[in-house]
């Protein structure tokens, strides 16, 4: 666990008290983003190191795979002794007080994946301020206080899914719905605006969204009352892969086999979104990778390498249908 000289840099901070724009404290009273070498903690392949995970939520199965690609990739680097977990569970407040114990466990890193942008940025700031490296994961903060950022394109996945729905699914156009994630989350806006730039120039009409707070569950239900004000549509476009299901058993339960369904998250798992487009149950998703691994990597750079890491780093994706479910599936299941 990370142990710095504290007491220096406090009495360092008094004895410039004039000058005191330098010093974390004031920074984090103004909301300035401190400059911060994240190396600077490094003790190369002799540390000992302790990071902070702090979860969103785990109702998702996306953010489940998301712990445990970090937990074993961290099995993997000798120096870190231990990844502590927390789990949000879609609460802002708890989530703020969660990384507040990673801050006061004196962690040496912090990955966090906001459960929403603004109420998480200030307290991400504050533990950037305070010299913590940060690993923003899949979902973003408002501002520039973290080291690095690690998600896929969120833009480019909604267009991704949109161009599909304008050239394969319903190339002739129609009236289709949305079921968004959480509204308060980067990426569900981020994939409403792709998949606009995907469709535009279509035929497709998007007539009503509902907001699915990325639950299986919650699609569900939003997509019966949805399907009872809208009967007339084709096909749904849902951000993620367990809202899509949740509406493929709301359709099943209409007894509308025609509709088509398109998701987000491509998880190689038995219930993920791979499976359930070689099923049939959906006609297309779209890989979102949960950067686990990549963060940890990250963490081992700043950490136990001493090396610099990129403001942001962006995964690749891939749109996955029938014809190449199996063989994503089994790729992204090697090793």
């Amino acid at each position: 666990m990370r142990k710095t000289t504290k007491s220096l840099v406090a009495i360092t901070c008094a004895a410039v008290a004039f000058a005191a724009a330098g010093c974390g404290t004031t920074s984090e009273n103004t909301g300035q983003v401190q400059a911060q070498d994240p190396t600077k903690n490094c003790q190369g392949a002799n540390g000992k190191y302790t990071i902070g995970m702090s979860q969103a939520n785990l109702a998702e199965p996306y953010r489940v795979r998301m712990d445990d690609d970090i937990r074993k990739a961290a099995e993997k680097v000798p120096q870190f002794e231990e990844v502590q977990f927390s789990d949000a569970a879609k609460d802002n407040s708890k989530q703020v007080t969660d990384v507040e114990n990673f801050m006061t466990k004196q962690v040496d890193l912090l990955m966090i994946s906001p459960n929403e942008a603004a109420p998480l940025t200030d307290v991400v700031r504050k533990a950037y301020n305070q010299g913590i490296p940060v690993v923003v994961l899949d979902r973003k903060v408002d501002g520039d206080a973290y080291t690095t950022y690690i998600g896929a394109d969120n833009v480019a996945i909604g267009k991704q899914a949109g161009e599909f729905f304008k050239t394969t699914l319903l190339p002739q156009g129609g009236k289709i719905v949305q079921i968004k994630g959480l509204s308060g989350s980067t990426p569900a806006a981020e994939r409403e605006e792709g998949f606009k730039q995907g469709i535009a120039g279509s035929k497709i009409e998007v007539v009503a969204t509902a907001d699915g707070e990325w639950e299986r569950s919650v699609g569900q239900q939003k997509m019966d009352a949805l399907l009872k004000a809208n009967p007339d549509i084709k096909a749904v476009y849902s951000q993620n892969d367990p809202m899509a299901e949740g509406a493929w058993l709301a359709a099943q339960a209409a007894n509308r086999p025609d509709l088509k369904f398109v998701g987000i998250d491509g998880l190689p798992i038995p219930s993920g979104g791979i499976k359930a487009v070689e099923e049939g149950r959906l006609q297309a998703t779209n890989l979102y990778p949960t950067g686990g691994a990549e963060a940890v990597e990250a963490a081992k750079k700043i950490l136990v390498d001493c090396q610099q890491v990129p403001k942001t780093q962006t995964l690749g994706t891939e749109l996955i249908t029938k014809d190449n479910a199996a063989e994503v599936y089994g790729r992204l299941n090697q090793g």
